[in-house]
């Protein structure tokens, strides 16, 4: 038996596919005790998210096998297996470990360092624990593929640079302010990206949130959730002087503020800095605006720039991430090697000891009335020579030796183990 790992993902599968066989924590519990039943399948985890569905099995990982929980797959999603089969990947031993661990490490997702899906796989595993479809295999595979991906955050710089727009631009207001606690913030019209923007920084901890948009009602929804106001549109220039960080989205064509409106406005903040983001296309800002000191206009393509140049810096951490993975793949493959020796181990020393016992009963038979401190003495001595023979071959078991079945086999003929 060994680690198999079977699925799809945001590389193989559309979303329609990915939407079809994704699982809620009561799809995973009824699919957990059907993969269970299937013939060759010992232990079993699902994760589900939106842009991956991975069964973790400890299983055979012959064809028949890997077949027969595809079809199972299929089946429970009652799903066409033609459509499915082309967009699932098998991996099994070494390669199904290396996988697991690139996922929790977040190396196979669609944003490379995003910290999410760690978490959603401990919450798979937790849902694996409570069915008790996870045995001594799973749990320490997953507890491995977690600490891996701890460490592969501690001793990396793969999670430290922003990918997306919302992001890059709380990063570079960040570089601007250092802390928001005592800014205010405007979102300026109501654009998806620019929501998204506004979002990342409201959740920084901003003093105050005005929201104008033209669309008043629509504004105010946005206002409440994000705890803040809502002001008319046509005001938004007044409100300016006292906001200093403003993400602006409009479907304006032309210019809604230009270079002699803001310097006005600079004057009225008495030159405080302000950080003016303009994502919307055609843009909405006068681009002479940032030549105004202490001024720091940004529009979609500087934004994007810093996503290019971050996205960079996480690829190339993400090699010394693989580096730290292919070490700790050899750490649980010798441990499940380990595993193998274990039954041959306990037998060889159950055998060492029944020869003891039963050499010392005859021994003592003999010279009845022997003091117990004799005895004790004597028990000790036979303990240490049995220690002393079975060193050696219990060390050669426990190693990494590549011919490891060779030499269980030899042990197991040369001290009649192969009957216990």
């Amino acid at each position: 038996m060994s680690i198999l790992v079977i699925g799809l993902n945001h590389k193989t599968a559309d979303v329609e596919v990915r939407e079809s066989i994704a699982f809620d924590s009561e799809k995973i519990k009824k699919a957990l005790n059907g993969l269970l039943s299937l013939a060759g399948v010992k232990e079993a985890i699902i994760l589900s998210t939106c842009n991956r569905v991975e069964l973790y099995l400890y299983a055979d990982s012959d064809l028949k096998t890997v077949e027969r929980v595809k079809q199972y797959l299929a089946e429970f999603h009652r799903f066409p297996f033609e459509t499915l089969d082309g967009a699932l990947y098998a991996h099994g031993g070494v390669d199904g470990v290396r996988h697991l661990f690139r996922v929790a490490s977040s190396l196979d997702s669609m944003v490379v360092g995003e910290p999410q899906i760690l978490g959603q796989l401990k919450d798979s595993y937790d849902i694996g624990l409570k069915e008790q479809s996870s045995g001594i295999i799973l749990n320490k595979l997953m507890k491995k593929a977690i600490s891996v991906a701890k460490r592969v955050r501690t001793e990396t710089k793969i999670a430290e640079n922003a990918v997306s727009i919302g992001y890059a631009a709380v990063e570079l207001a960040r570089k601007i302010f250092g802390d928001f606690s005592d800014k205010v913030f405007m979102l300026l019209g109501a654009g998806e990206m620019a929501e998204l923007a506004a979002r990342h920084l409201t959740g920084c901890g901003v003093k105050e949130v005005i929201v104008a948009n033209r669309t008043y009602e629509r504004g105010l929804a946005l206002a409440m959730e994000f705890s803040g106001r809502a002001v008319e549109f046509d005001s938004f220039k007044q409100e300016l002087s006292h906001a200093d960080i403003v993400i602006c989205s409009t479907g304006a064509r032309s210019y809604i503020l230009n270079f002699s409106e803001m310097e006005k406005i600079m004057k009225a903040r008495r030159q405080r800095p302000v950080f003016i983001i303009d994502i919307a296309v055609p843009r909405n800002i006068d681009p002479k605006i940032n030549d105004l000191e202490n001024v720091y206009l940004y529009d979609i393509d500087d934004l994007q720039g810093v996503v290019d140049a971050n996205r960079n810096e996480r690829l190339k951490e993400s090699l010394k991430a693989e580096e730290i993975i292919d070490g700790e793949v050899g750490v649980f493959l010798n441990w499940m090697q380990s595993l193998d020796a274990v039954p041959t181990i306990v037998a060889l020393r159950k055998s060492a000891e029944a020869i003891k016992n039963e050499e010392m009963a005859k021994l003592y038979h003999k010279f009845e009335g022997v003091d117990e401190k004799y005895k004790d003495a004597v028990e000790q001595a036979m303990n240490s020579m049995i220690n002393k023979l079975l060193h050696q071959p219990t060390t050669a078991l426990k190693g990494n030796d590549e011919d490891k079945d060779i030499l269980i086999y030899a042990i197991r003929k040369l001290y009649g183990l192969n009957g216990k």
